[in-house]
């Protein structure tokens, strides 16, 4: 018998995730919010991903790998949430605080809020160039109504009765997010960016799996906004003087040594790839990819603010 509704309902999408998602499951089992049901959507994983899920009280959800898109698996967990407020989250992410929950649905306290966001910050294996990324979008400081339409789903909130008027769109090759915001902004909701609501998101990726992630991401940007460009002046830019600012971070803080090749490779694959999505007209194929390239700017500039809350300990348990 299904008992009464949850307040939230937290959608997990994965792949192969078993070295994270214990993790993830062990961090939302330690939050401060437990009227928390969890819905895990599993596109075909041949790893240990089902058997590590089974050790909590998760909900599976299958969508075949060849029926997989972002929008297209968001939409089947989000069908077989009950929450009230849908929490999407990525399975190589995990919450920095108990509080995690409880700080990510704070904004829709104001019934004009659609979305909230939360900050990420990487992992040990995330390369630095990704690292100086997160630090820039996903500032210290949170803004209760932000002047855009930007969110980022591995680690978001949506009300689920506005999914019920507009589900993600499951044609896009990502950008899912991005498409579903820019729709409640246009309808009048307001999007929040939540910083209490921090998660670590973890990324281990060469040279040849960045290259791809910002081609497929600029594919979809250029689904999303038709008339947007990427010119080979702006690649040449963005790639110099991204890599610049990212090598003189390095030499402060004293680790250039440790990371200058990383910053070259990861900034010429990042914007390369978004290069060659913006001039892609071929068959356009819905395939896994996690985050995308965002223009200068896009958030406004904030402050700090540090937290005065004590971090979950993990140890070397949720692996």
């Amino acid at each position: 018998m299904i008992g009464e509704a949850p307040l939230c309902s937290v959608v997990i999408r994965a792949y192969n995730e078993g070295e994270h998602i214990g993790r993830l499951l062990m961090g939302i089992a330690q939050q401060t919010l437990r009227d928390v049901e969890i819905i895990l959507v599993d596109s075909g994983s041949t790893d240990d991903t089902a058997a590590v899920a089974s050790r909590y009280p998760v909900r599976v959800v299958h969508i075949r790998p060849e029926e997989f898109t972002f929008g297209r698996s968001l939409n089947r967990g989000i069908e077989a949430a009950r929450g009230k407020f849908v929490v999407i989250v990525s399975a190589h992410c995990y919450p920095v605080y108990p509080d995690w929950l409880e700080q990510l649905l704070k904004p829709f306290e104001d019934v004009e809020v659609a979305v909230a966001y939360g900050k990420q910050r990487g992992g040990e294996t995330n390369q630095y160039s990704e690292r100086q990324f997160f630090r820039q979008y996903f500032p210290d400081s949170s803004q209760p109504r932000q002047a855009n339409a930007y969110a980022h789903n591995a680690n978001a909130a949506i009300r689920r009765a506005l999914w019920e008027q507009h589900p993600y769109n499951e044609n896009l090759t990502g950008l899912e997010d991005l498409a579903w915001s820019s729709w409640a902004r246009e309808q009048g909701y307001a999007i929040a960016y939540v910083a209490e609501a921090e998660v670590v998101h973890w990324h281990d990726e060469r040279p040849l799996q960045v290259y791809n992630r910002h081609q497929r991401e600029a594919i979809a940007m250029k689904q999303i906004l038709p008339g947007s460009k990427f010119t080979w002046w702006i690649f040449l830019r963005l790639w110099w003087g991204m890599t610049i600012s990212d090598l003189l971070k390095a030499r402060r803080e004293h680790v250039l040594k440790l990371h200058w090749a990383s910053i070259l490779w990861f900034r010429f694959m990042q914007y390369l790839g978004t290069y060659l999505g913006y001039r892609y007209s071929g068959k356009i194929d819905a395939q896994l990819h996690q985050t995308f390239y965002y223009p200068p700017g896009v958030l406004s500039k904030k402050t700090s603010a540090p937290r005065q809350v004590t971090p979950i300990d993990y140890g070397d348990a949720g692996r």
